[in-house]
């Protein structure tokens, strides 16, 4: 009970601040109380590709692997794809679960009105990084534990961020599409391919994905810039030989190639609008594996279809998946793809194992790695404040 009280109160000392508005009664646990639990997973299905990697286990097919762990723990382990409208599977199953294991790359949206009618509901976990997904005000005011698998895909994401800057700078799809073709012709992907040596990057954010790319990125003799809220080590700084941009209008002129590396939130959401891409250097180059509403949508398409944007590439939607119609889709000098940089075997191996440890965790009551939280007795945590 003393635990229970001293939540509520600080559950209502962050509400007095304005951050989120919280409910008279607090009645949640933050962690498991005794008895069976019913744990629902919702992840993207593999068909016919679930047999062909063993490891290949983020899929509903295998459900991180840890089904039969749980029900020989006495749980119900439910597993799904469908999670959108009414008559959905995820619906079904809101009333009475105990616990939600969704992922970043087949999200279920779990807004404050699932909020509002999971009763039973106790944790939210993340298999992977970025929990945007949840309304995490709504989350914090009902008292329950949001967390995810931090550091689970840093390098999977950071690598792909890489390969996404190559295939840019150097016109790369144009030249495949030639290749699958049957076509020929030289000059058409020459006149815009250029050298990555000598060029300006600079990253939107730079937390542990950005570090790593950063350090990637040193090799090739970059000019490298950042911007974040928080300035990196000095030492750290020094080493890996980029510079700190604390205005971020400022520095969009001078980069030939931007990355997004910041995660949603209210301050950054349409982040990217037509104003501000209008600062950027005509014909930059822009990789987002972040998160799709970061960018205004359209104004994205305008600055590609106008050569303000003269490449975008990245694996991040709004909303997710991303419907047949979308207009980043059909936009010109794009290198888009489904949601698949942070969903690698071996961060899925990564992040299974995380969510394990976690759940193994919250059925004896203890605390998960603080690094892992993203709401915690009301607070959420600094990058989404």
């Amino acid at each position: 009970m003393a635990m229970k009280r001293a939540a509520t109160s600080a559950i209502r000392a962050f509400a007095s601040s304005g951050a989120i508005s919280v409910s008279s009664t607090f009645t949640r646990h933050l962690h498991a109380s005794p008895g069976s639990k019913k744990i629902v997973g919702v992840f993207y299905r593999a068909n016919e590709y679930a047999a062909l990697n063993p490891n290949f286990v983020g899929c509903v097919e295998r459900g991180l692997g840890i089904g039969d762990w749980l029900e020989s723990q006495g749980h119900q382990y439910i597993v799904t794809d469908d999670k959108e409208g009414p008559d959905c599977e995820l619906e079904k199953h809101i009333p009475d679960l105990h616990v939600l294991i969704t992922t970043p790359f087949h999200p279920a949206y779990v807004t404050a009105e699932r909020i509002k009618r999971a009763k039973n509901l106790q944790l939210l976990l993340t298999a992977g990084i970025g929990s945007d997904h949840i309304d995490l005000n709504a989350a914090a005011a009902a008292g329950l534990t949001v967390a995810e698998v931090t550091g689970s895909n840093v390098v999977s994401v950071a690598e792909d961020e890489l390969m996404r800057i190559l295939i840019l700078m150097r016109n790369f799809l144009p030249g495949y599409h030639q290749a699958i073709n049957g076509e020929w012709n030289v000059a058409a992907i020459a006149y815009r391919a250029y050298d990555l040596e000598g060029k300006t990057v600079g990253t939107v954010g730079c937390g542990r994905i950005g570090r790593l790319l950063l350090q990637r990125l040193k090799p090739f003799n970059c000019n490298l810039l950042y911007h974040d809220r928080l300035r990196m080590d000095p030492e750290l700084e020094s080493q890996i030989g980029a510079k700190f941009e604390e205005d971020l209008d400022a520095m969009l002129p001078k980069c030939d190639v931007i990355v997004i590396n910041t995660p949603l939130t209210d301050k950054t959401r349409g982040l990217f609008d037509k104003e501000r891409i209008a600062k950027c250097k005509k014909g930059v180059l822009i990789v987002n594996n972040a998160r799709g509403a970061i960018m205004d949508t359209q104004a994205v398409v305008n600055g590609c279809s106008s050569g303000q944007i003269g490449g975008y590439s990245g694996d991040v939607w709004y909303p997710q998946p991303a419907p047949k119609d979308h207009p980043w889709r059909y936009m010109p000098n794009h290198a888009m793809t489904p949601h698949i940089s942070g969903t690698t075997i071996d961060a899925q191996l990564r992040y299974a194992a995380g969510v394990k440890d976690m759940l193994e965790r919250y059925f004896k009551g203890e605390e998960f790695p603080p690094e892992h939280y993203i709401v915690k007795e009301g607070q959420l945590a600094s990058q989404y404040r």
